[in-house]
């Protein structure tokens, strides 16, 4: 019985397609973030947002997530992540950010350049409180006035 080969361009196609799926998968699977000295970056696969440390307003804990129309981005399970618009808001361009890596546990609410709106938490809960801690402190220096 003769066998029949697969092109090598098949192959290949194929190997490039599962190292996409896999790379989209760990790009979503959770929250990435960086601080550095003057901003903090948020990544989510194709969802990022940099928030300027001086540019804080208020930072505070939520349980849930208000009601928002979905404008891009999705929610599977636990995770929601990308672009809402509120409500409320829905006759102005303002946008809402979404990271949640679990709806199940609090999320802060970030406000932020007059009062642009973020929601998010990481993966673990201790990181997500140690954040919010470190974003309140952020706030709490900028508001002492110089020596």
């Amino acid at each position: 019985m003769a066998t029949k080969k697969r092109h090598w361009l098949w192959n290949i196609l194929i190997v490039i397609t599962v190292m996409v799926c896999v790379t989209a998968f760990i790009a979503h699977y959770k929250n990435w973030t960086q601080i550095g000295t003057d901003k903090m970056t948020i990544l989510s696969g194709i969802y990022f947002r940099d928030i300027s440390f001086e540019d804080l307003e208020q930072v505070e804990w939520v349980d849930r997530v208000p009601p928002m129309v979905r404008l891009n981005g999705f929610s599977a399970f636990e995770k929601g992540k990308g672009i809402y618009q509120e409500f409320k808001d829905t006759l102005t361009d303002k946008k809402v950010y979404v990271f949640v890596d679990n709806f199940e546990q609090p999320k802060i609410r970030v406000f932020h350049k007059d009062s642009s709106l973020l929601y998010f938490n990481l993966k673990d809960s201790i990181e997500t409180v140690e954040m919010h801690d470190f974003l309140n402190g952020k706030i709490k220096l900028q508001s002492k006035p110089p020596n």
